[in-house]
């Protein structure tokens, strides 16, 4: 080699060191994981006194704690719209169980199939506006079948082995829209199915976007007998949804185990939580105020863990809130996926900087209503450490008072009062102010997306389902 390469080496390697050889961007595996009903106490690692968690524990305890995750909504058609698109769900007309998204929302599964990403749904879907059939044993039960016009096939999803609505043991369901008789519980099908897909697609080398959407703990409890046999002291009805809980957490355990049998673990981000907040009872929601089907704590905040070994190296607990409404920024920024022509506004945040602790602030509220479209609906803004509820008076069904006195405009420091016991508005008249003005006007602009405004024109009136309340 000449002299004269020897002398111009270090001045080679220094030139190449400032404009280094870019690896290919990281296309990071998604899995999605819903429970149906499952409250904010419903886990071992949140401190309930009887419930067996232990995957779910292991899971929270080797990744990212969400102390403050909330759903979108209190039931759960909305909140899974709100995963799908990161929008508030009534901004599409999902007002409720039953109801349905629209067709010309912009889904996270159509943005990942367009970057390449293998996408499956397994589950509960329950965006079709459908309740499907009562009998999930007898065809089409809760089949979501081909003609479909709102699928998981129509809006991104390449596979699907889904239900339109809740299922338990030996449901019928839908396989890419045909109707296909399982035998066994409803969590086990549900992530055998999945665990089929994902090892297709790591064998194939190609990134994989998997939504796992369970029917359980919802009613009616039905749970297997040796999930049953661990709670064998407590009643028929605690057995069950325990047992069903049980389930849940196996397969959370199953999951986790064959993301590190193909050796894909550490380049997976695996996101749990619930649809919405307990309906079990105190225990199910932490002894929080309220329950599934209102705005208080007990109905939105809901068990939330992410686990993403290569971007979340070591485990933490944040107490920042975050939202259903957040998966669908954070699982875009953290694939790097474009999304064309992307429908505004977004109501959630990307949560990447969280995961890579440089965030200890959402720097935006959380909205939330009951029923946009319902003049004096109950309506609610957490504004860390603040949460506002405004026209409360009007949730005084059976379970709007549950904790306490209700009164039109109220407010709470749910940092050191989560049970929101203690009324804060008369002593701070002026953040209620602020805080309500904010919640008019992020109301506002929910009508003007129900109306339309978010597509460029009007659309027909949403439909809705006349069977909202088996939800």
């Amino acid at each position: 080699m000449p002299t004269s390469f020897h002398r111009l080496l270090p001045f080679l390697l220094a030139f190449a060191g400032a404009f280094p050889i870019l690896a290919a961007p990281a296309r990071p595996n998604i899995v999605l994981v819903m429970a149906d009903d499952q409250g904010w106490g419903d886990t071992g690692y949140n401190g309930h006194p009887e419930l067996k968690t232990p995957h779910l524990d292991a899971m929270a305890a080797a990744g990212l704690r969400l102390n403050r995750f909330y759903t979108a909504h209190f039931n759960c058609s909305p909140t899974r719209a709100s995963v799908m698109t990161g929008r508030h769900p009534h901004r599409m007309g999902t007002f409720g169980p039953g109801s349905p998204i629209r067709a010309q929302e912009l889904t996270v599964a159509k943005v990942l199939q367009g970057a390449g990403y293998a996408t499956g749904h397994f589950g509960k879907w329950h965006l079709n506006g459908k309740n499907g059939d009562r009998d999930t044993k007898t065809p089409p039960g809760r089949a979501i079948l081909a003609n479909d016009p709102l699928s998981p096939g129509k809006l991104g999803f390449d596979e699907w082995v889904s239900a339109d609505n809740f299922y338990d043991l030996d449901p019928v369901l839908g396989r890419n829209g045909v109707a296909e008789k399982f035998k066994g519980d409803g969590s086990d099908i549900a992530m055998d199915e999945a665990l089929k897909f994902i090892r297709k697609s790591a064998g194939a080398g190609k990134p994989f976007f998997t939504v796992v959407w369970f029917g359980n703990p919802h009613t009616p409890h039905e749970a297997l007998p040796a999930d049953k046999a661990l709670y064998e002291k407590f009643s028929a009805s605690e057995q069950n949804y325990y047992g069903e809980l049980t389930g849940i957490d196996r397969n959370v355990g199953k999951l986790r185990a064959a993301l590190r049998e193909l050796k894909v673990a550490d380049d997976t981000l695996v996101w749990y939580t619930s649809d919405n907040g307990g309906a079990a009872g105190p225990k199910s929601t932490g002894n929080l105020r309220g329950s599934k089907g209102t705005l208080w704590e007990g109905g939105l905040r809901v068990p939330g863990i992410v686990e993403w070994p290569a971007r979340i190296p070591k485990p933490f607990a944040s107490d920042m809130p975050s939202s259903t409404l957040d998966i669908y920024q954070t699982v875009l920024a953290a694939t790097g996926a474009k999304a064309e022509k992307q429908i505004q506004p977004l109501d959630g945040i990307n949560l990447l900087p969280l995961f890579e602790r440089q965030m200890d602030a959402r720097g935006k509220a959380i909205p939330f209503v009951a029923r946009i479209n319902q003049p004096g609906s109950h309506a609610a803004l957490l504004d860390w450490p603040y949460k506002l509820h405004t026209d409360a008076s009007g949730a005084r069904g059976k379970k709007g008072a549950v904790g306490g006195e209700v009164k039109p405009v109220m407010l709470f420091d749910v940092s050191k009062d989560p049970k929101e016991t203690t009324d804060l508005a008369a002593q701070q008249p002026e953040r209620v102010v602020r805080m309500r003005a904010e919640l008019n006007a992020w109301k506002a602009s929910v009508e003007r997306s129900l109306a339309g405004a978010d597509y460029g024109g009007p659309v027909g009136k949403p439909a809705l389902n006349a069977n909202q309340a088996n939800n």
